[in-house]
């Protein structure tokens, strides 16, 4: 009876695990909206470099003097280095500018499609094939400013 109880644990444990790396790893349109474009100029306050999805978050000012903390969703680490973002490139108090689409929850979490890096060179941040406006198998690396 005991071993028939641990092997249902070990069963649910490892469901849990595999259904929580499928959330984590959506669609764009899962949880963006395409009608909804956003530019976004901000300090950047922390940054999870994570697979499947790398995370930022900036401090953007509104026009009423508020500073509001936007998350910046973007494609793994391994993708925006091979489109030459690597975690050198920025560092805390760095300002970004982020071009995506809003999260259809209305929370502030964008799908970061184009990120303006402050050297002034512009990184497709978006997760190839996922989906989202312009997506493609394997999204270029985007124009780079002179």
């Amino acid at each position: 009876m005991k071993s028939r109880l641990l092997t249902v644990c070990v069963l649910i444990a490892i469901t849990a695990a595999a259904s929580s790396r499928l959330v984590a790893h959506h669609s764009f349109a899962a949880m963006y909206d395409a009608n909804k474009p956003i530019r976004l100029v901000g300090k950047l306050t922390k940054i999870e470099w994570t697979n499947p999805h790398s995370f930022f978050y900036i401090d953007v000012t509104d026009a009423k003097g508020r500073v509001n903390s936007w998350t910046i969703e973007g494609a793994g680490p391994g993708a925006l280095s091979r489109r030459g973002f690597n975690r050198g490139d920025i560092d805390l108090g760095d300002t970004l500018i982020v071009q995506g689409y809003l999260a259809k929850s209305g929370a502030r979490i964008v799908d970061g499609r184009l990120v303006t890096l402050p050297d002034g060179r512009i990184i497709n941040g978006g997760t190839a094939g996922d989906g989202g406006p312009g997506s493609t198998a394997a999204p270029p690396a985007g124009p780079r400013s002179k």
